[in-house]
């Protein structure tokens, strides 16, 4: 009889797992390189206990917390020893004890918590999409550059070694010049509760901001420049976000990129960086740690190790806290999130899919 088999896993369980993996084990000595910054989180969900695990690791803990229920922020605290709860997000922005706080909250909400942060001159990792669209962005890395803090994507692709090492060997000319990328992410929500988070236009559901934006920023960080023609087709749920999407961009040095999105079937997350000298594939590619690169002239196969999944919100952290110490390459990843924002942006307008705080804001 066959093996059993089993697919990939979902996101929440690949995170999980990688976790799972690293813990017990020695933390890396060169992972956390600068000054350490006191953390405060907004958020009791999963990503924020995935960050209480995370610099568990080194033996670190959040210094505060806040959350819409107290009793959730309460438990968390006590889970993680955290010490301070905070019962507003004023208390939390006047504390003088906070440097950074990181925001785990749906993405609807993110704007709110950006102005206020950063205003108060914290400095912000925020969660996956950063923003709803590219006019709240550029508003927040305005009041960031007033008050002279940094602001972060934590999309995991923007922070993971295995990507600031391909990057590194792509900049080179090693490769070649990229010619192609393709791209896919499927995930299987069901119909059941259309009220969830992936199909519900309040929680600024959809397919784009969910999965999209690990997609777009796979391609974008390798492509030369921003692509100015995109063209796409889209399919949306019956709640009125985008479910199923096909786009292809190309930009000014003909450097074309393929996507397909959907929220309700099951693909690999696979990527692949087609250069002249070689193509890259990476599987499972928001959280990689490894990928294989083919050789065009003769074959070969070539495998890519570099740091390791279950460090993923460590890196996120480590970037930040680099950023605010002087690294420029890390200050600048919000340039790339920048980019894949504005393409979101366009595409989500061109499909017609609106959240209700863009209506009443004018931007449908």
């Amino acid at each position: 009889m066959a093996a059993a088999t089993t697919g990939p896993l979902d996101a929440a369980q690949a995170a999980q797992a990688a976790f799972a993996s690293v813990e017990g084990k020695e933390f890396p000595s060169d992972l956390f390189t600068a000054p350490q910054l006191r953390w405060a989180v907004i958020g009791c969900g999963v990503i924020a206990n995935q960050m209480a695990q995370s610099l568990a690791l080194d033996g670190r803990k959040i210094y505060g917390v806040l959350n819409r229920t107290l009793p959730k922020a309460q438990a968390f605290a006590e889970r993680y020893g955290v010490e301070h709860i905070y019962s507003s997000l004023n208390e939390l922005c006047q504390d003088p004890e906070v440097d950074a706080i990181y925001v785990t909250t749906p993405h609807n909400t993110h704007i709110r918590y950006l102005r206020a942060a950063l205003a108060a001159g914290k400095h912000v990792l925020c969660e996956k999409a950063i923003t709803l669209n590219s006019e709240e962005l550029a508003e927040a890395r305005a009041i960031a550059d007033e008050h002279h803090v940094v602001l972060m994507d934590a999309t995991t692709i923007l922070h993971m070694p295995l990507y600031q090492e391909l990057r590194r060997r792509a900049a080179s000319g090693e490769f070649g010049p990229l010619n192609l990328a393709q791209v896919n992410f499927g995930s299987y929500k069901p119909y059941g509760d259309l009220t969830n988070r992936f199909y519900n236009p309040k929680l600024a559901g959809g397919a784009m901001l969910d999965i999209g934006v690990y997609a777009i920023t796979f391609a974008r960080q390798f492509m030369a420049s921003q692509p100015t023609e995109v063209v796409s087709l889209a399919n949306l749920a019956e709640t009125g976000v985008d479910q199923t999407s096909g786009i292809v961009m190309r930009n000014k040095e003909g450097q074309i990129a393929t996507f397909t999105l959907s929220m309700h079937s099951k693909q690999p997350k696979r990527g692949i960086l087609s250069f002249d000298k070689c193509y890259i594939e990476v599987t499972d590619y928001p959280r990689a740690d490894h990928a294989k690169i083919v050789w065009t002239e003769d074959g070969h196969i070539e495998e890519v190790s570099s740091g390791t999944a279950g460090y993923a919100l460590d890196y996120e952290i480590a970037d930040l806290e680099r950023a605010v110490a002087g690294d420029e390459e890390a200050a600048h990843l919000i340039d790339c999130a920048s980019d894949v924002m504005d393409l979101m942006t366009g595409l989500r307008r061109e499909w017609g899919v609106t959240y209700p705080e863009e209506k009443a804001e004018g931007l449908a």
